[in-house]
């Protein structure tokens, strides 16, 4: 293998994720954590994002957050997430954070989606516009 070649296994992006998961999982067993410290993490982690993922952010959880306000802010693998009794229903995915040509708005089996034999988990999310918005509220409003 040459230097240029990357190992099999996880990426340096990949680990750096499960290394975040693990801190929020330390930092959530800590007593006396409040959902107010989840938030403001999940507030914290979006504005260090670079644009144009800070933006998408932004906008999709103050759609999440007005149209679904029993869905918790909190990270999940160092993303803005939102859950509903400790599960993660949805979260938001910049496109710095795997190099992806996109941002990525994705719904976990808790957000109970379905539709016939096959549905979408995942929407990729390159603007918000008020069309978009109305289809993540719809869906939010579904999944919470």
């Amino acid at each position: 293998m040459t230097g240029t070649e990357q190992a099999e296994g996880f990426s340096a992006a990949e680990r750096k994720a499960m290394k975040e998961r693990a801190a929020e999982v330390r930092a959530a067993s800590r007593r006396g954590r409040k959902a107010a410290d989840d938030a403001a993490a999940v507030l914290a982690k979006i504005a260090e994002m670079p644009e144009p993922d800070r933006g998408l952010a932004e906008q999709v959880h103050a759609v999440v957050t007005e149209h679904a306000p029993d869905l918790a802010p909190k990270l999940w693998y160092g993303m803005p997430a939102y859950a509903r009794d400790g599960k993660i229903v949805c979260f938001f995915q910049g496109a710095a954070k795997f190099e992806s040509r996109y941002a990525t708005l994705g719904f976990n089996d808790a957000a109970n989606l379905d539709d016939g034999a096959m549905w979408p988990t995942a929407f990729a999310l390159t603007k918000v516009t008020a069309e978009v918005k109305a289809r993540i509220a719809e869906l939010v409003r579904r999944a919470a």
